[in-house]
């Protein structure tokens, strides 16, 4: 039974003539009647009684035609929504990111919203270690990484260049100072973040090379409670730069160049390599190159393959 079929046999029991059911279908009744007939013989069944010239309907018929009418429906509906989709008046988007990379993503999901305001955007939070991970098993069609990462089957694309910051509260010692050294930190008390991070082992290993202590006398859960709380007077931090933004402009915090550290990274977004796009992201990432175009500085959208 195909869909053709049903078309056909709607058409018909609808026009109650096969001679008018062939006028609007632009066929030929011998046509017409050869595909109730072939029907027919697929199904076992006698669709119209012939003994009557109104095309009138068996009790097979009958029950044919309310499940016809909703197959022929199903697929208009389909081809509606799938034009919606094609049209991005209606999708859904997955993006994996944890509390620093999703920054990046204020601007860029801003824009997209204004331009695309019908797609559903939800952005998982998740460990940067397991965002890989998640968009190759299909948890989310997008992550946004502050590594390269090492799997064969995704692809990245640089979208931002960031780098550590040292900030302190407005009225810190060295507040006016225009840089400080390493050696000059190891009096003071940092406020940490509680998940490590190869950035952190970085800044370990910094300070040992240069015999220098490293007190990081608090660990708190996310980079806006380290914010806070160096604000509030509660010793300095190193942080992402692009997290601390805001706060510098409004002096909550006073950013200060350290002589030794240099420490840059490449936020990426990474999608799977052998994946069909969605229309949403494929949407997303024209975003994301226009953004970058537009803000330029510290934004990119550099491929790499």
């Amino acid at each position: 039974m195909e869909l053709s079929q049903l078309e056909v046999f709607l058409a018909v029991a609808r026009e109650r003539r096969f001679s008018r059911a062939a006028a609007k279908l632009y066929r030929t009744q011998s046509a017409v009647s050869q595909t109730i007939r072939k029907l027919e013989d697929d199904l076992g069944e006698a669709l119209f009684d012939r003994s009557s010239r109104e095309g009138i309907l068996t009790d097979a018929g009958k029950v044919l035609y309310e499940y016809a009418e909703k197959l022929i429906n199903l697929r208009t509906e389909a081809n509606e929504s799938l034009s919606e989709l094609r049209e991005l008046q209606k999708g859904k988007l997955v993006i994996a990111a944890n509390e620093f990379t999703v920054l990046y993503l204020l601007p860029v999901l801003a824009e997209f919203r204004r331009l695309h305001p019908m797609i559903k955007i939800t952005v998982e939070r998740a460990l940067g270690s397991h965002i890989p991970d998640d968009v190759l098993r299909y948890a989310a069609e997008f992550g946004v990484l502050s590594y390269e990462p090492q799997e064969p089957n995704l692809r990245s694309v640089v979208v931002y260049l960031d780098e550590l910051v040292f900030v302190v509260p407005p009225k810190h010692p060295l507040a006016s100072a225009p840089q400080v050294s390493i050696r000059q930190l190891g009096v003071e008390s940092f406020v940490a973040h509680i998940v490590s991070s190869p950035y952190r082992e970085k800044v370990i290993q910094l300070f040992k090379t240069l015999k220098t202590p490293l007190h990081m006398d608090a660990e708190l859960p996310t980079l806006q409670a380290i914010k806070q709380f160096v604000a509030m007077g509660n010793g300095v931090a190193l942080v992402p730069g692009i997290s601390v933004e805001n706060e510098i402009v409004r002096g909550e915090l006073v950013r200060i160049p350290v002589l030794e550290l240099q420490l840059k990274r490449k936020l990426r977004l990474i999608y799977r390599k052998d994946a069909s796009l969605s229309h949403a992201a494929k949407a997303f990432l024209k975003v994301a190159e226009a953004v970058a175009l537009e803000h330029k500085g510290r934004y990119r959208f550099q491929r790499e393959d």
